[in-house]
């Protein structure tokens, strides 16, 4: 049974989700859902312990304080959120960001985590050379001032495009509405705006490079926990050459294919992601 909490962090409040019991696995969102995209996956570990997925900050029903939204900001709430919970003996689960935000978190407390899930998120810094014309063309008019904003805080043309692009099997009229819920006003999708401005894209910004190739540098070393990466397909961000380039940089990453899915896979394979992590766990003991 899913229950649902708030616990105050810093100056605002994390809201998150919860199964179960025993050893936490958590499981974290990217941009621009909401811990409801992990609602038909959580149910699947019954058996592998206590499951959470926060929302996070100025995401989701999480709260909305007046800060920038760069990486740095959703890095230090949610590590108050893991520290108010007292969590340790962590499996973490993320895509796109939150893959970010779990392996950033992995690589500052190696000894409160078990092992690492990732998919759909950023392995390596990129270049503008490594983006499709039509996905170059959108991220750099997102990144653009006065041209982001107009997209996202004042037409919300990003969410539509998203979730329109994302999922390839489609969106109930429900879950549309739960991934609209939280953006009602230009104000409160800032957070939404700021992620692709966060992506480090030729060096820059360069303190997310710096993210990535820390954590990359973790991945490669002795040191590092168990991590797997689930690709679906050889499009997005687990392309061919990135995959190569793990293969050849990361040999301690398991990689597991995976049927196609759209970017927010949870929604289009929620089944075939929970049977690849729960063989994973077993695998490692767990």
């Amino acid at each position: 049974m899913t229950t649902t909490h708030q616990v105050s962090v810093l100056d605002s409040f994390i809201s998150y989700r919860e199964e179960g019991t025993g050893s936490p696995i958590v499981f974290l969102h990217g941009n621009p859902t909401s811990s409801y995209v992990w609602r038909n996956v959580m149910p699947q570990f019954a058996d592998h312990g206590r499951r959470l997925a926060p929302d996070l900050i100025g995401m989701g029903s999480s709260g909305k304080p007046d800060i920038a939204y760069r990486f740095a900001d959703h890095a230090r709430y949610l590590d108050a959120w893991f520290d108010a919970l007292a969590l340790r003996d962590v499996v973490l689960v993320g895509y796109d960001w939150g893959g970010v935000l779990a392996l950033d978190w992995a690589t500052r407390h190696p000894d409160r985590v078990r092992g690492v899930v990732v998919f759909e998120t950023f392995l390596r810094p990129m270049q503008w050379s490594n983006w499709p014309s039509e996905g170059e063309q959108l991220f750099r008019a997102l990144r653009t001032p006065g041209v982001g904003e107009k997209m996202v805080l004042e037409q919300n043309g990003f969410l539509a495009r998203s979730l329109e692009h994302g999922v390839k099997s489609g969106l109930s009229e429900g879950a549309r509405a739960a991934y609209y819920a939280p953006f009602p006003d230009a104000a409160s999708r800032r957070p939404m705006l700021q992620w692709p401005r966060e992506i480090p894209i030729d060096g820059a910004p360069a303190d997310g490079a710096a993210v990535i190739e820390r954590y990359d540098a973790w991945l490669a070393s002795p040191a590092a926990k168990p991590a797997l990466l689930l690709t679906f397909g050889d499009t997005g961000l687990s392309a061919p050459p990135v995959i190569e380039w793990a293969k050849a940089t990361l040999p301690g990453l398991e990689i597991v294919p995976l049927r196609p899915a759209g970017h927010h896979a949870p929604e289009d394979a929620p089944d075939d992601i929970a049977r690849a992590i729960r063989d994973w766990l077993v695998r490692n003991g767990w």
